[in-house]
């Protein structure tokens, strides 16, 4: 194989370890504090929102290239996840998906620092 493919084959992982982890996340910590949003309980902001920023700088340290998208996929995903399953209250839809927004900073600011870190604070 070469090295592009090589390269497309990490990030499809990258981004399947992002999506299939914020998912968990947010699944998991719904129905374990039967919570119909996991944001609504605290073991969301205790737990699960720093996992989620946490394995943003796990994954940018093993796929640095672009390192911010792993910590927007892995908050995103979270956001399409409520939407699926919100039961179509989509009033405050909007501010949600803002504060999704705001809540992927954290990570994307850990997954380049991790990923410049990684690959060497000159080339990064």
């Amino acid at each position: 194989m070469d090295q592009a493919a090589d390269d497309r084959s990490l990030e499809r992982k990258a981004y399947l370890v992002c999506l299939s982890g914020g998912t968990l996340l947010w699944l998991l910590t719904a129905a374990l504090t039967g919570r119909s949003e996991a944001w609504d309980s605290p073991y969301y902001w205790s737990l699960a929102y720093p996992l989620s920023i946490l394995l943003a700088g796990v994954v940018a340290y093993h796929a640095p290239r672009r390192a911010w998208r792993w910590g927007l996929a892995v908050m995103l995903v979270q956001a399409l996840v409520m939407v699926l399953t919100s039961g179509g209250s989509f009033g405050l839809l909007p501010l949600g998906l803002l504060l999704f927004g705001v809540l992927s900073l954290p990570a994307m600011a850990l997954a380049v620092l991790v990923a410049k870190w990684r690959t060497g604070w000159a080339r990064g």
